[in-house]
């Protein structure tokens, strides 16, 4: 009965409607990481695909200028007939392949059948078929056969032939002579045979055994596509008859440096690496490297057999480099589909091979990237489904597109800076998937509870009211709480008198006009309208939900309603015949916030000392001639974002405890005013260093320039005041208000 207790531990935490989310996520979240475990077919090809745009948006170009194409095209063929060509010819080609520098010739195809075209054997045939006794006059012995021939040529060249493992039996007696090659195992504790791991060849096609005898190396050619018939990966080493094969690229790869040292770590779950001379070659478990394409066919230079049979190449052309035989020509095409190219040579993805081995740009999937993936993956469904159980699903969108911008640029970054894939496939379905279901699940259980709450309370309460218990219905409470609270005062200077010249109507439009986009603002800026006092407007920030940096929002709404209040001025003196000016008062402070009222009809308000405070700021911008009165508290909170001018240091009607009073400007205005404020905080600073005459003078000064004529009148006033009648040695600069 361990459960029972769980469950009502969880019923303590959260909310029945968050259970329910909580257990739809988690749900989701389990089926995703089935699915990630079982790997269904549709799934896994949707993953190829997305390495595939991998592979086609950051690919690079060829690393090395060491593999080089030797192509049988169209040309060559034209020139010197169709395929096969006499081996003879193949000799030739290899020789002079050899004599342009190359280190290192792998042949891309298989002479898996002796030459019909040598002497010896036209010879037999003319005999075996036509019973005619033919002879060959003035030809040399060695050019009787072509196979024997080219095998001569092999023999101490750099030279690999290509064989092929089958998967089905090879028609005909084949005596395969191809030499397996030596390799070193690395193996971890408890780790089986590599032989259960690498691919296993069954049939091989192999060069005839004179040739195969001959040749220094041979390397096969096979290469298995993936379900979706592209070839993104290529087996490195085959295993037959307890033996090991490599491929055409990396036996190339040995021959060319000279090194014969394959080392195969591999552990108990499958090969984790290759390791040929000093580079570590990252595989699957089946010992499959994936090939890094740098691009579609003739990302690497090809040569036509031809011009290499007709000396046309500079000497030394091929210095240093690593050939490839193989053909671009119609007919004799060995087409492979990669991510990059639907009709790519085999040829060129042997090259591709040898490219990304010599850079070590290799591509590779770590063995720790399953356990980053299902860490993705929790981490999607679990953070979408915590975010949905406390916000509504609007909110959580741009935080729900940054984790998944956040899991494909990790997975990019892996990409470029590591050559690591990390698929953000499963961590998107799953963060995708969660949203989804959860907010269809909390759209229908809000629309449930929306229509018991307007039922329940439309005949009682407005449908503002009514709204806020829906966003959120637990505050259906007369409690309330206590938190900081940025309370903001508005009021139309004069309107009594103003009212007085407009009919009822006009006063009702007037205010309408006002009220409007002034309310408008403040919820824009994630306020809270309290309430309207006549034609003066309550609003606060941070409650019922909490604002981050609620003191500047507060700030920046009164600076848009006093821009906007400039453009309403036009129209009303167009309209009514004349403008009207409003104080803005705002402070912050701890409050009381809630439910407020009796038990049959309340009010969410605030309640509070700090609430008086900003009604009397409010109230005092009529005084000191300001447009906006804040305390202290609002230019601690909003830092060095704006510039506060000083007004005075007061204490209102009520409290006992001095408040700093400042009014605001933007850097941009302050700049502009600059000499104006520089005159007004050296007069000020006179004022409160008790050097009243100076202070007055400076007053003056700045009074005759037309700036801050209530402010500087006031000032004067009360300079010559004290000069009359100098304050004690603990004077304070506190000013007393007597009226609110």
């Amino acid at each position: 009965m361990r459960s029972q207790p769980m469950l009502e531990l969880l019923k303590r935490m959260f909310k029945k409607d968050q259970l329910i989310l909580l257990g739809a996520g988690v749900s989701v979240t389990v089926l995703m990481i089935a699915l990630y475990i079982s790997q269904p077919k549709f799934l896994h090809l949707l993953n190829l695909k997305i390495y595939d745009n991998y592979l086609r948006q950051y690919h690079q170009p060829a690393a090395t200028k060491v593999p080089v194409i030797i192509d049988l095209d169209e040309r060559s063929l034209s020139e010197l007939g169709q395929w096969p060509w006499p081996r003879y010819r193949v000799a030739l080609l290899l020789k002079y392949l050899t004599a342009y520098g190359a280190v290192a010739v792998a042949s891309d195809i298989i002479f898996s059948e002796p030459d019909r075209t040598s002497p010896e054997i036209m010879k037999a045939d003319v005999k075996r078929e036509l019973h005619i006794d033919m002879d060959f006059t003035g030809l040399p012995k060695d050019l009787m056969d072509y196979d024997r021939l080219l095998a001569h040529n092999l023999r101490g060249g750099p030279y690999i032939l290509g064989f092929d493992f089958s998967r089905k039996p090879v028609a005909g007696e084949h005596d395969c002579r191809v030499r397996p090659t030596k390799v070193a195992v690395l193996s971890s504790p408890g780790a089986p045979s590599p032989h259960d791991f690498l691919p296993q060849g069954k049939w091989m096609i192999c060069p005839i055994p004179v040739l195969a005898e001959a040749a220094p190396e041979s390397g096969f050619i096979t290469i298995t596509p993936d379900l979706d018939s592209v070839y993104r990966r290529v087996p490195l080493l085959y295993s037959f008859e307890g033996r090991f094969y490599p491929s055409l690229a990396l036996a190339t790869l040995m021959q060319a440096t000279e090194q014969k040292n394959i080392v195969l770590k591999i552990s108990s779950v499958g090969i984790e690496s290759i390791r040929f001379n000093h580079i570590v070659i990252p595989t699957d478990g089946q010992g499959q490297m994936l090939i890094n394409y740098r691009g579609r066919m003739g990302t690497f230079e090809y040569i036509s057999a031809s011009d290499v049979l007709n000396r046309k190449l500079p000497p030394g052309y091929l210095r240093g480099r690593i050939a490839f035989i193989g053909t671009s020509a119609s007919g004799l095409k060995d087409i492979r589909a990669t991510p990059l190219d639907p009709g790519f040579p085999g040829a060129e993805a042997h090259a591709t091979v040898v490219d990304d081995i010599l850079s070590g740009q290799l591509l590779s999937v770590p063995d720790w990237a399953p356990g980053l993936e299902f860490l993705g993956m929790l981490a999607g469904g679990l953070a979408t489904t915590f975010l949905l159980m406390w916000a509504r699903a609007s909110w959580i969108i741009l935080p729900v597109l940054c984790m998944g911008g956040a899991m494909w640029y990790g997975s990019v970054f892996f990409y470029r800076e590591q050559n690591y894939f990390i698929s953000p496939m499963y961590s998107y379905i799953t963060l995708g998937l969660t949203f989804i279901t959860l907010t269809l699940i909390k759209f229908w259980r809000e629309e449930i509870a929306k229509r018991y709450i307007h039922g329940a309370f439309a005949h009682y309460l407005a449908p503002s009211v009514i709204s806020q218990i829906m966003d959120n219905p637990d505050a259906l409470s007369l409690e309330g709480q206590e938190k900081e609270i940025t309370i903001q005062f508005s009021d139309v200077r004069n309107f009594t008198s103003l009212s007085e010249k407009l009919s009822p109507t006009q006063v009702t439009n007037l205010l309408h006009d006002y009220l409007t986009p002034m309310t408008r603002i403040i919820t824009e800026h994630e306020g809270t309208l309290d309430k309207f006092i006549g034609d003066a407007v309550m609003a606060f920030w941070n409650a019922p939900l909490d604002i981050e940096n609620h003191q500047e929002k507060s700030l920046q709404a009164a600076l848009a309603q006093q821009r906007k209040l400039e453009e309403l001025n036009g129209i009303f003196l167009e309209k009514y015949g004349f403008t009207i000016a409003v104080g803005i008062g705002i402070h912050s402070g701890p409050v009381r916030v809630g439910n407020m009222g009796s038990a049959d009809l309340f009010d969410y308000t605030l309640i509070g000392d700090n609430v008086n405070l900003a009604s009397r700021l409010e109230g005092l911008t009529k005084y000191y001639g300001q447009k906006l009165v804040v305390s202290q508290a609002i230019k601690d909170a909003c830092g060095d974002g704006y510039y506060f001018r000083i007004l005075d240091n007061v204490r209102v009607k009520g409290k006992e405890a001095p408040v700093t009073i400042y009014t605001v400007y933007t850097l941009e205005e302050a700049e502009a005013r600059k000499a104006e404020l520089e005159l007004y905080e050296r007069a000020h600073q006179a004022y409160v260093n008790s050097d009243f005459s100076t202070a007055e003078t400076l007053f003056r000064e700045l009074r005759e320039t037309g700036a801050e004529p209530i402010l500087c009148d006031m000032y004067m006033e009360r300079c010559a005041h004290l000069k009359d009648n100098p304050p004690d040695c603990h004077w304070d600069c506190v000013f007393t208000h007597k009226t609110k």
